[in-house]
């Protein structure tokens, strides 16, 4: 059974997601002192560049998504409602570009620190904002926004 959905405090989500990246890609540096895995792969000058890729292909999602909810004085912020349902722009190719851009941050940085412990966990981490952020997100549009969420979510994909 699902918990009831307070729509005047949005999606109901007190933790912020930022932070959740912030403290797995630090749980992966401490567990790195603790049970060090080799990190010759890390030092191929290929992977700093990749590094830099990931990094600027994060800002495409991370500015994009961003910009889009200020133009619509919408609140980033997950315990307060949403004033409009993002479709356009960025939010036409995923329904969570800004999930997608810190996961790419993620992946960038970790090729410049060279922690195989940051891969390792990386799908926890997706699986956590997935079932912990996304699905009470989803939830929540779903009830303010009925049929046009519902025609949203068919055409997009909620990651990539």
């Amino acid at each position: 059974m699902t918990p009831e959905i307070d729509r005047s405090k949005g999606p109901g989500v007190y933790f912020p997601p930022p932070l959740l990246y912030v403290l797995i890609f630090l749980a992966a540096i401490f567990i790195q002192k603790k049970v060090p895995l080799p990190d010759r792969l890390f030092r191929l000058p290929v992977l700093k560049i990749q590094g830099v890729v990931f990094l600027v292909l994060s800002l495409f999602f991370l500015v994009r998504s961003l910009r889009q909810f200020f133009l619509t004085k919408n609140s980033v912020v997950l315990i307060k409602p949403a004033t409009s349902l993002q479709t356009t722009g960025i939010y036409a190719i995923t329904r969570n570009p800004m999930y997608v851009g810190l996961a790419i941050v993620y992946l960038g940085i970790t090729c410049f620190i060279g922690n195989w412990w940051n891969i390792i966990l990386l799908p926890v981490l997706i699986l956590i904002v997935q079932e912990y952020i996304i699905k009470r997100e989803e939830r929540y549009l779903a009830i303010e926004f009925r049929e046009e969420y519902e025609k949203y979510k068919s055409k997009v994909r909620r990651w990539l």
